[in-house]
């Protein structure tokens, strides 16, 4: 493997993570109001989901869904529903901060499924695969899994840094609902944007 290809894996690998989208905006939120500990642990989560995503359509699933396109669809319209009821829950969240509330923070788990749920990850998935890697050497994959899941997780972590800075100027249930009610536009904005 080339340095070259390595520099060009990397860099795809950037500009898919640190763009904007559903995974990113959970991140941005669940700094702003549960701090960096429950945020990285959320990006963790995130982080394994789409590596473990990342890998088993490099080993072959992009041959299935090539012949069974529906499972494609499926899986897309399951993503938009969930990340809907994501917003729903956001927008309707009452802003009360109380210290040690974290009941209903995004966890490790949430972070792992929404990847599975998250068309923009089944797309940089597969475009990824499709550009570097089309004929899936089990090495090749691994090093571009390896690398992905480094950038993957540093660059969800600044999202987090982004929410516990933007966190420390909200002080009050009022902003905390303004900003709530931002990401939850945001969030199902990204995800109807994902089907059209």
């Amino acid at each position: 493997m080339t340095l070259s290809l390595l520099i060009s894996m990397s860099l795809f690998s950037l500009a898919a993570s640190l763009s904007p989208g559903p995974v990113n905006l959970v991140c941005i939120g669940s700094g702003a109001r549960y701090g960096a500990f429950i945020g990285l642990r959320f990006v963790l989560g995130a982080t394994v989901g789409f590596i473990l995503l990342f890998v088993l359509i490099g080993a072959g699933l992009h041959y299935v869904l090539e012949f069974l396109p529906m499972i494609t669809q499926v899986l897309q319209w399951a993503g938009v529903a969930f990340l809907l009821n994501l917003s729903y829950q956001l927008f309707r969240d009452n802003g009360e901060i109380e210290v040690g509330d974290t009941a209903r923070a995004p966890t490790f788990m949430t972070g792992a499924y929404m990847q599975w749920l998250n068309p923009k990850a089944w797309l940089a998935s597969l475009a990824g695969i499709a550009s570097y890697i089309p004929e899936s050497n089990v090495n090749e994959l691994m090093v571009f899994a390896g690398l992905y899941f480094i950038i993957c997780g540093l660059s969800l972590s600044v999202w987090v840094g982004a929410g516990v800075v933007l966190g420390q100027f909200i002080q009050n249930a009022k902003a905390m609902r303004v900003l709530n009610k931002v990401l939850a536009l945001l969030l199902a904005g990204s995800g109807v944007y994902l089907i059209i």
